[in-house]
């Protein structure tokens, strides 16, 4: 027997904001802790993980957005380090990529960023892309970057960035991988504060407009132990209230102890060059910036190593077999679409440089030639399952785990925990990520109590490539959901389904890239349903994947999407959340939608989501100024990082 329940309460995740003030169609949340004695104790451990954002640029946008400071800093390095055009140039912690794009501007071609600030590099690459500059910016740690050794003629850390962690072992971490980068006695030109000056003369508190709206209040102590200043800044918007209450420090270095430190690493020729004074276009207070020092040293001499080119990677690609039957395709089988879409692959495959390349398409000799022949790396694009069995996706990882052939992309625990759309829901609830009202409903109860949450949407608990969902999905009545639970019960026999609210508002994609602490987060993607036609529910159904005669395949649109900042960084970070937790690897997509009161809930996550030229991962990969096959550089790379890493 299977009740409806006309009475059932959207259920509540417990979590309240703190304190919610609306402005326009933005719902912002403002947290401050008034008075706050010890600011030290208030520090984050790794507060630089989230400060630099657009709030940053707000309030150091005088000194770090003034075009005459790049200038002058850049004709600064360039009379210290003599470089020259042809020389290639690491700036580590870039941010938005000032330094780098002032070089290039000047006839500088091999020119590299590497920031921690996802929201920075993003904006780095848009402003190249704007400027028609070439530069390759990347997000990673400066403690261990992906920058290959000996590769840099010079190493340049500007604007101040330098002592921004916690312990001094670690900021030893960021010199001594800066004398790995170096080609034998290449140039380090070091940016950083001048320590003993601004132990003395520091303002303890200040507060400035920042623009006609924000203005910023800010409080400075020194550490108990003397060696960082812990800063504070409260940000306000005058109509809306308090925007930001956030902590930062620095350590402060003696010029002195700069140049053991690099003496100490085998750097020579160590000196200052010169002090640093920032101009502000608001004539206000500068902080940190405001008396600086820069110190060149020329890198340890290295032993001149015959060049040895990068062995060739033999990789092997795993399909989905295309003489088999497969019951989530349209028609059951392969089509037309599918095959030019492995074409497509192949062809953006051949143009990567260093992998050697064979197809394994055919399932029944599969397992007896990836045993007979061995490959260095398999690139898992079975997405398909073994056989063509979505049930048994996880069997292909598991079989080259039992070969002992690394791979790409997620393990089969993983696997078979997103599979499980219930799993997912449950890790996510964990995490405090956001989560949509619904009911587990297993088909073979005798008893069920289903809630009349209305509209709701009935999908099965696993599963994926949108089996089973229809414009009939979304139900508006208990006439309409028990018709649609009657129809999946015929077509998705003895499979458990989900009774879920229905998520009315935007739709994002957000897909990462890499692992551990060294996400691409790509530009965060929008479904864009505004030319469907008005009598279809607004939902990526079946038939927008697989049927090119729907309305669904030819009104869905793509775009990136415009978010604020703190929307945008939520996002993100729960995405990183749950790929840890799950054990994702080397990439995976994470679906949320609004509901009518414009709260982001998790839809779901992918591992190993649609490698296809056009779907949402390229899409998103496109929106960055990347192409198809850089994006599968940049999947095989994080692999081939992760397995030769002892750490992972």
């Amino acid at each position: 027997m299977i009740v409806t329940n006309l009475n059932h309460p959207a259920a509540s995740n417990g979590r309240e904001a703190s304190q919610k003030k609306t402005t326009g169609s933005k719902t912002l949340q403002s947290k401050t802790l008034g008075p706050v004695s010890d600011l030290e104790r208030h520090l984050p451990p790794e507060w630089w993980k989230d400060l630099f954002n657009s709030f940053y640029l707000k309030t150091d946008g005088d000194v770090v957005e003034n075009d005459l400071n790049t200038v002058r800093d850049v004709d600064l390095v360039l009379q210290a380090t003599g470089i020259s055009k042809d020389d290639h140039i690491l700036d580590l912690c870039c941010g938005q990529g000032r330094h780098s794009l002032e070089l290039a501007s000047r006839g500088f071609h091999n020119i590299t960023g590497v920031d921690r600030s996802r929201y920075l590099i993003r904006l780095a690459r848009k402003r190249a892309r704007q400027r028609s500059l070439k530069v390759t910016f990347s997000q990673g740690d400066a403690r261990k970057t992906r920058v290959p050794e000996s590769s840099k003629d010079c190493v340049m850390l500007m604007g101040n960035s330098f002592g921004y962690f916690e312990r001094e072992e670690d900021d030893l971490k960021v010199l001594s991988e800066i004398k790995r980068i170096l080609k034998s006695r290449g140039k380090l030109l070091l940016d950083l504060v001048d320590g003993v000056w601004m132990s003395k003369h520091f303002e303890p508190r200040s507060w400035e407009w920042i623009d006609q709206t924000h203005f910023v209040n800010r409080e400075r102590s020194l550490a108990a132990d003397g060696k960082r200043i812990i800063s504070r800044e409260v940000i306000t918007n005058s109509e809306i209230g308090v925007l930001a209450d956030q902590f930062y420090a620095e350590r402060l270095y003696a010029q002195e102890e700069i140049i053991q430190l690099l003496e100490q690493l085998g750097f020579t020729d160590v000196k200052p060059y010169m002090r640093v004074e920032s101009e502000s276009t608001r004539n206000q207070d500068l902080g940190m910036m405001s008396h600086r020092m820069m110190i060149s040293a020329i890198g340890p001499e290295k032993k001149t190593r015959a060049k040895v080119s990068r062995k060739t990677l033999q990789v092997s690609v795993l399909l989905g077999d295309s003489a088999l039957p497969d019951k989530v395709k349209m028609g059951g089988k392969f089509n037309k679409e599918d095959l030019e879409t492995i074409n497509i692959l192949k062809k953006n495959l051949e143009k990567l440089d260093g992998y050697k390349f064979q197809y394994i398409e055919d399932h029944k000799t599969f397992f007896n030639r990836l045993a007979a022949r061995p490959p260095e790396l398999a690139f898992n694009l079975c997405d398909e399952g073994y056989r063509n069995q979505a049930t048994m996706e996880l069997h292909v990882p598991a079989l080259l785990e039992m070969l002992d052939v690394p791979y790409t992309g997620a393990g089969p625990g993983c696997l078979w925990l997103c599979y499980n759309k219930s799993n997912v829901r449950s890790i996510a609830a964990s995490l405090d990520v956001d989560i949509p009202t619904e009911t587990y409903f297993d088909p073979s109860d005798q008893a069920a109590n289903l809630p009349s949450l209305f509209p709701a949407m009935i999908k099965p608990n696993c599963g994926d490539s949108s089996i089973g969902i229809t414009q009939k999905a979304v139900v508006h009545n208990a006439v309409e959901l028990m018709s649609y639970i009657d129809h999946l019960r015929e077509i998705l026999p003895g499979v458990p389904l989900l009774i879920q609210e229905f998520l009315c508002g935007n739709e994002y994609s957000v897909g990462l890239i890499g692992n551990c602490d060294k996400f691409e987060a790509l530009p965060i993607l929008e479904v864009d349903y505004s030319e469907l036609p008005a009598d279809l529910p607004r939902i990526l159904s079946y038939e927008s994947k697989w049927d090119p005669a729907s309305p669904y395949w030819t009104s869905i649109r793509y775009k990136e999407a415009k978010l604020d900042e703190e929307t945008h960084r939520k996002l993100i970070h729960f995405s990183s959340r749950l790929f840890e937790r799950l054990e994702c690897r080397d990439y995976a997509r994470f679906d949320f939608r609004a509901d009518a009161e414009r709260r982001i809930k998790l839809m779901e996550v992918n591992p190993n989501p649609g490698w296809c030229w056009d779907g949402k991962l390229n899409l998103m990969a496109g929106f960055a100024g990347m192409d198809y096959s850089e994006l599968l550089d940049l999947i095989l790379q994080a692999a081939v990082e992760r397995i030769e890493s002892p750490v992972q």
